[in-house]
């Protein structure tokens, strides 16, 4: 009798030593993993496997193939939809399909687009074309300006197949866009921007301090590579 109180005694131990493990174990698998950053600080939005986190609206598909993001028809939006950012920085490291290919990068995206369309009107688009002229439009849509919104200080876009790198900087009201280490524009709401032109451009007034952003698929014929879409939070002093 005593034998078999011992080995009761054992069983019911061991037993609730593998529960107490295993609850430990599943609440230790739901506490959110920080994020992954790089030695600067830096965090991969784009992982150069797949598209996990991000979602498409709007015709069209990216798709990803040797790291690169490439798109497939248009016009379409593939956004981030894990969160939404502000007082950060955003490096987006693109490439053009020919010498000249037109997207965009989207940043203040104020709700969670269910369409293509609503992120150009209420949302910022800094525009990647660096010849805008060829379809009739001016120096407000240049790569690196916010499209339609605002002069480029420069002009520093490479032409297809060269990588660039694009930095935009969200700080509360102040937005600011860096081209290979060049400055392209440095804007801050309210500050006076010229009148729509036409029905595609977006709608004048206040964005949000905190929005989504996203990749624009433009059509077959612009075609923009991605290869990384990083962000770091921007440390005020």
């Amino acid at each position: 009798m005593k034998t078999n109180h011992a080995r009761k005694a054992l069983y019911l131990a061991i037993t609730f030593a593998l529960s107490s493990f295993c609850f430990i174990a599943s609440a230790q698998d739901s506490i959110p993993k920080p994020p992954k950053l790089d030695e600067k600080g830096w965090r991969q939005l784009f992982n150069g496997k797949d598209l996990d986190g991000w979602k498409m609206v709007g015709p069209g598909k990216r798709y990803v193939e040797n790291g690169v993001t490439g798109s497939h028809g248009g016009m379409g939006l593939l956004y981030w939809s894990k969160e939404k950012f502000s007082n950060c920085k955003i490096r987006v490291v693109y490439r053009m399909q020919k010498a000249n290919s037109n997207s965009g990068v989207f940043i203040r995206i104020p709700l969670e687009p269910r369409e293509p369309w609503m992120p150009v009107f209420y949302g910022y688009e800094v525009q990647i074309d660096n010849h805008p002229e060829t379809s009739g439009e001016d120096e407000y849509h240049v790569t690196g300006t916010l499209y339609s919104l605002t002069k480029p200080l420069a002009k520093p876009g490479k032409p297809g197949p060269e990588w660039n790198v694009m930095e935009i900087t969200l700080d509360g009201l102040r937005t600011i866009v860096t081209v290979n280490g060049q400055k392209v524009t440095d804007y801050t709401e309210g500050q006076p921007t010229p009148e729509r032109k036409f029905d595609f451009e977006p709608f004048r007034g206040p964005r949000p301090l905190a929005g989504y952003i996203g990749l624009q698929n433009h059509g077959d014929d612009d075609i923009v590579f991605f290869k990384e879409v990083a962000v770091k939070p921007l440390h005020k002093k």
